[in-house]
């Protein structure tokens, strides 16, 4: 049994590893050095870490829209918004805050993360008590969210011209690595053990799977989906706080815009169906750094900023139908075709084999009668 849920969760992984090999094969292809890293000023930089690095905003998002996959069969579009709306809150509080010190910058990160669990009870609540379809049900906070931001800033656009704020979306003097990269992982970290001291996972899929028959065995689904949301909304206020201070400033408009596509997209390259059940935040996160890598493998490719949507778009088309069922049933049905087909060679094979066998024994015995001492006898 434990090996046939090993070989199920390495089939979810399957795809999100083989793009991501694909891709770090082209780019292998365009130059040798792609691995290569240096030290500068005391932090390393190259390929892989400007991956990670890039990446530490989606990778967190991605996380919070499987869970609310999972369990609402639907997807949140406002993850975005509600990134800059916890970001704007953030810098407001800080702002107000005096001096800038790292308790202050804790305080007004608590505060961001406060927002981001009322916003995520909003949405949770129209999604799990007045049962809106989750897409229509974000729709609202996606529409007027940025207009929100932007009231919250005054009206501005801040900056965050303050060295503490700046390590955190940089570097720590002293430390190698770069902040929001050590920020994702204690993140990732903090999720599963979340999942794995909790029951949260179990019933997350139960309720994604089959809403009535989680309730029959005592779970309630409106809880599941309102915490869901809610941890989503913790998400986005990460995402917008690591978003904000990699800037340096708040821009309503512009920060982690069109966010919200790339995490439900690397939800489906994760191996996740979108229509809910179960679940794997381990190819959610591998998709998140397949999306990264793609983007920075067509810049490297010299493909224009104005065009590379439309590659993204097609790869993205391309991977999709590779990845729909229609195709994987085809895929299975040829696998047993050949299997079958080779395991029916072997067996005519096998028994040639033995008839030969068999007859090379007769004629054997045949020989030895005919000696004369057999005829004697």
């Amino acid at each position: 049994m434990s090996m046939v849920k090993a070989k199920a969760h390495g089939s979810h992984l399957f795809l999100p590893l083989s793009v991501l090999a694909l891709l770090i094969v082209i780019n292998l292809i365009k130059g040798a050095d792609y691995f290569s890293m240096s030290l500068i000023n005391g932090a390393l930089y190259g390929n892989i870490p400007n991956i990670l690095f890039g990446a530490s905003e989606l990778v967190i998002l991605a996380v919070g829209m499987t869970l609310v996959t999972a369990s609402s069969r639907g997807q949140d579009i406002s993850v975005g918004v509600a990134a800059a709306i916890t970001s704007a809150v953030f810098v407001r509080v800080l702002q107000n805050t005096g001096d800038i010190t790292w308790l202050t910058i804790a305080a007004s990160f608590l505060a961001s993360c406060v927002v981001g669990i009322v916003i995520g009870a909003f949405n949770g609540s129209l999604v799990s008590i007045f049962r809106v379809q989750p897409m229509v049900a974000t729709l609202i906070l996606f529409t007027a969210g940025r207009s929100i931001a932007f009231m919250i800033d005054g009206k501005l656009s801040p900056v965050l011209a303050n060295d503490l704020t700046g390590q955190i979306g940089g570097v720590i003097p002293g430390v190698p690595i770069q902040t929001p990269i050590i920020l994702t992982v204690l993140f990732i970290a903090f999720i599963a053990v979340l999942l794995k001291t909790t029951n949260l996972k179990l019933y997350s899929e139960s309720v994604g799977i089959n809403e009535k028959a989680a309730r029959l065995n005592g779970i309630d689904p409106t809880k599941i989906k309102f915490l869901t949301y809610m941890i989503l909304g913790v998400c986005s206020a990460v995402a917008g706080f690591i978003a904000v201070t990699k800037a340096g400033r708040h821009d309503s408009v512009n920060l982690l815009k069109f966010v919200e596509m790339d995490a439900i997209l690397a939800v489906a390259i994760g191996g996740n169906a979108l229509s809910g059940g179960k679940f794997s935040i381990a190819g959610s996160i591998i998709g998140a750094y397949t999306i990264e890598v793609l983007s920075r493998t067509l810049l490297r490719l010299e493909v224009g900023t104005e065009t590379i949507k439309a590659f993204k778009a097609v790869f993205i088309i391309i991977l999709m139908v590779v990845a729909s069922p229609v195709v994987r049933e085809s895929a299975t049905k040829t696998l047993r075709w050949v299997q079958a087909k080779s395991n029916r060679g072997i067996v005519l094979e096998t028994g040639a084999s033995d008839a030969a066998a068999v007859s090379r024994a007769d004629a054997t015995e045949v020989s030895r009668a005919d000696t004369p001492a057999e005829k004697e006898l």
